[in-house]
C-alpha cells in the first residue's frame, strides 16, 4: 500500500508539508484547491502550485480528494450538463500533473456529518461526534449554525457559500428520491468515466458518512450491495470506490474486509480508521487501535495484505490530543500515530509472509 495524508494547503492547515515528509512511510498528500467553489474548473496555475509546493518536499500528489460534485448534478437539473463538463475539464487538468485518483462523493447536501466537532473523551482528548437520536430530532439549521457557521478553517461539503442556500437546497431534494439519484450518478459516471480512462486516472466514490439516511435526505452509497451497483452503473476499472472503515463501519452489519476482497480491484484508494459504535447508534471517532472501536482495522488491514493492494491510502479522522489546534478530525498528532499503527500491521503481516517463503 502506499501512504498518503490529507492536507488542506498553505494558510488552511495547522499542519506543514515539513512535517507530513517526517511522518515514516508517507510518501504524498492527498490534495484539494479548497477556495475554489464547488462546480467551477479548477485553475491550471492553482494546481500546478501545489504540485510545486508537494515537489519541494518529494511528496506525490497522486491523489485528489473533493473535486466535490455541485448539486445541479446530484438533482439532475438541465444546468448539470455545463457542471459537469467542468468537472471533465478539471480532470484533464489534474491528468497533466500526474494525478492517478479523484474521490468525490455523491451526498446530497451534506458532507460527512457529526453532532459534534470536539466531543470530549474520557482520556481527556476530544473527537468528531454522532448523536443517533440528535440528528432525528434537531432542525439541520441549527446544527449548521452551531457547526459550519463557527469552523475557523473551511470543511469540504460545508462551504458557507453553500450551505447559506440550505432552504432552497431542501426544497429542491423534496422529489428526489434514491432511484432518481441513482439515475442522476449513472448520467454524471457515463458522462466522466470515458475521460478518466482516456487519462488514467481513477475515479474512486466516498461512502456515505453516516451510511443512511439524515433529515430525509437520499444516501445510496452505504453498504456492499450498493458499492456492488455503483460499480456496475459503468462497468470499468476507472470507475472505483474510496473504501471508507470509518463511513462504512457505523452500520456494524457492513462486513468490511468481506467489500476488500470482492471489490479489491476496483478500491484505487482507501480511509482507514477506526470508530466506536454504541448500542444506541451514536459513535465516536477513536484512535486507530482495533482495540479502541468497533471497527477491526487489524482484519481490514490483513485483507487489503492478503489481496495484494498497491494503490493508495491514509489515516482519516483522528482524535485532537496534546492540546493540539487543528481542523475538526484533522490534526497531526493522532493521524500520525494511526499512520504508525497501520505500518505495524503491515510489516507484521510481511515478516510472516516471509517467513513462510523461507520455509
Amino acid at each position: 500500500m502506499r501512504m498518503g495524508f490529507r492536507w488542506f494547503g498553505e494558510g488552511n492547515d495547522t499542519i506543514s508539508l515539513q512535517d507530513i515528509k517526517q511522518i515514516p512511510g508517507t510518501e504524498g498528500i492527498v490534495w484539494a484547491l479548497h477556495d475554489i467553489p464547488v462546480g467551477e474548473e479548477w485553475p491550471m496555475e492553482k494546481i500546478l502550485e501545489v504540485k510545486e509546493q508537494a515537489d519541494s518536499f518529494n511528496l506525490n500528489i497522486d491523489v485528489v480528494e473533493s473535486v466535490n460534485i455541485h448539486e445541479d448534478i446530484k438533482l439532475g437539473l438541465p444546468t448539470r450538463d455545463t457542471y459537469i463538463q467542468n468537472y471533465i475539464t478539471t480532470i484533464e487538468r489534474l491528468a497533466a500533473v500526474g494525478v492517478k485518483v479523484i474521490c468525490y462523493n455523491f451526498m446530497p447536501i451534506f458532507d460527512w456529518f457529526r453532532v459534534d466537532l470536539y466531543k470530549p473523551l474520557s482520556d481527556g482528548s476530544t473527537a468528531l461526534f454522532y448523536e443517533h437520536a440528535k440528528v432525528k430530532d434537531i432542525d439541520p439549521f441549527e446544527l449548521v449554525n452551531q457547526n459550519a457557521n463557527n469552523l475557523e478553517y473551511k470543511m469540504p461539503g460545508w462551504e458557507p457559500e453553500r450551505l447559506k442556500d440550505l432552504s432552497n437546497l431542501f426544497e429542491a431534494y423534496k422529489n428526489v428520491s434514491e432511484e432518481k439519484l441513482w439515475n442522476n450518478l449513472a448520467y454524471f459516471l457515463e458522462s466522466v468515466i470515458p475521460v478518466a480512462e482516456k487519462h488514467d486516472i481513477k475515479m474512486a466514490i466516498h461512502p456515505d458518512d453516516p451510511p443512511w439516511s439524515i433529515f430525509g435526505l437520499p444516501r445510496i452509497i452505504t453498504n456492499k450491495e450498493n458499492i456492488r451497483k455503483h460499480l456496475n452503473l459503468v462497468d470499468s476499472p476507472y470507475n472505483g470506490v474510496t473504501l471508507c472503515s470509518g463511513s462504512l463501519g457505523a452500520n456494524p452489519s457492513n462486513n468490511i474486509p468481506e467489500m476488500i476482497k470482492e471489490f479489491a480491484d476496483r478500491i484505487p484508494f482507501a480511509h482507514i480508521r477506526n470508530i466506536k459504535v454504541f448500542e444506541n447508534g451514536d459513535f465516536v471517532e477513536t484512535s486507530h487501535r482495533t482495540c479502541d472501536g468497533s471497527v477491526d482495522i487489524t482484519e481490514i488491514v490483513k485483507a487489503y495484505h492478503e489481496v495484494g493492494f498497491t494503490g493508495y491510502v491514509r489515516p482519516d479522522h483522528g482524535r485532537h490530543i496534546w492540546g493540539e489546534k487543528c481542523r475538526p478530525g484533522y490534526g497531526l498528532y493522532d493521524r500520525a500515530l494511526g499512520i504508525m499503527y497501520l505500518w505495524g500491521i503491515w510489516d507484521t503481516l510481511e515478516r510472516m509472509k516471509e517467513s513462510r517463503y523461507s520455509n
